[in-house]
């Protein structure tokens, strides 16, 4: 295995990014499979763009450390399943959602060898993909091109689509149990949460869920009308959709008249008065909630744009260190030299 770390090695749960030991590597092509990535996120060295190139320093600077080349060589085995379905006909199996984890869960089943499996997924909206379509920005195409593996799972035989269908009213929790074996709720929160605090219905003042859903054209938010007459816009948070949005408002329309952004809001985008973007945060940089790749793609904006930081340091002495963080490839030393740079 030349992709690092893999889910038995420490620290997996926290990884940011998954980096390929250019001692294993052989070219092989292997990983770069719509079903192992199907983000498009690793790319030849040679095929590097200057907004990419800090990667390969990324990747390279992982392996620095000795204890990164001495994995352990286990092979894994995976367990399936006996179940071949019931003994009337094929397991019938209703997925409520149609976004990844709907999408991930279908393909398990319907991947499964020896489970004859039947799987209707329900969504209330009148496109799938959840998400993926309505939740990831517009100019992050690459992190789109994840349905192409939806698309090829719902081309098999067994897989049916029910989208325009609400949960609740048109079909009953009971009513779907009556018809299928097993019922699967992949459904996140349609909605914000109410901070409760005073001035949150003021205008001006909107939520990240409404501001998204325009942007990328969601049928509950399409409607929405957004003053951005003003010159400077503040973000709460500090968490990849804050910087997600930061860069929306920012970027050059033409740019942005590039990607699958709404007719609507690149339209309002054009006219557009924001001048400065402040991104709020509770966390220093270092220990921020936004990854890696989301402050490089931030820090790779036109040069039109000035990234400015105001943080005594990217590194907040008042954070309770761990372990983790004193490693040189850790996310929050990374983010620091991002910072600081």
């Amino acid at each position: 295995n030349c992709i690092h770390p893999t889910p038995d090695e420490p620290g997996y749960a926290r990884a940011e990014m998954l980096y390929i030991d250019p001692a294993t590597c052989i070219d092989c092509g292997a990983c770069t499979d719509v079903d192992v990535c199907p983000v498009d996120a690793i790319v030849p060295d040679f095929a590097l763009t200057p907004a990419t190139a800090r990667y390969a320093e990324l990747n390279a600077h992982y392996f620095d450390d000795s204890a990164r080349t001495r994995y352990r060589r286990e092979r894994v085995a995976r367990r399936r399943p006996n179940n071949s379905g019931s003994s009337v006909g094929p397991l019938r199996v209703a997925i409520v959602g149609s976004g990844p984890s709907a999408c991930y869960a279908a393909d398990e089943l319907t991947t499964t060898p020896g489970l004859d499996v039947e799987v209707h997924i329900f969504d209330r909206l009148p496109t799938p993909w959840g998400l993926v379509r309505y939740g990831v920005a517009p100019d992050h195409q690459r992190t789109k091109s994840a349905t192409r593996t939806f698309e090829r799972m719902a081309d098999r035989p067994g897989v049916f689509f029910h989208l325009g269908v609400e949960i609740g009213t048109h079909l009953t929790h009971d009513e779907l149990r009556t018809h299928h074996h097993a019922v699967i709720y992949a459904v996140g929160a349609p909605a914000d949460k109410r901070l409760g605090i005073p001035g949150e219905d003021l205008p001006g003042s909107v939520s990240a869920t409404d501001l998204v859903g325009w942007y990328n054209g969601h049928p509950d938010h399409a409607d929405h009308v957004f003053d951005l007459s003003a010159e400077r816009a503040v973000i709460l948070g500090n968490g990849n959709v804050a910087l997600d949005i930061a860069r929306i408002l920012t970027r050059d329309v033409e740019e942005l008249a590039r990607t699958d952004i709404a007719d609507h809001a690149l339209s309002a985008l054009a006219g557009s008065g924001i001048r400065d973007v402040v991104v709020v945060g509770r966390r220093d940089p270092a220990h921020a909630a936004y990854t890696t790749p989301e402050l490089l793609g931030l820090a790779g904006l036109s040069t039109e744009v000035e990234l400015t930081v105001d943080c005594p340091s990217a590194m907040d002495v008042n954070h309770p260190p761990n372990e983790f963080d004193q490693t040189s490839h850790s996310p929050t030393t990374l983010k620091a030299q991002i910072v600081d740079e």
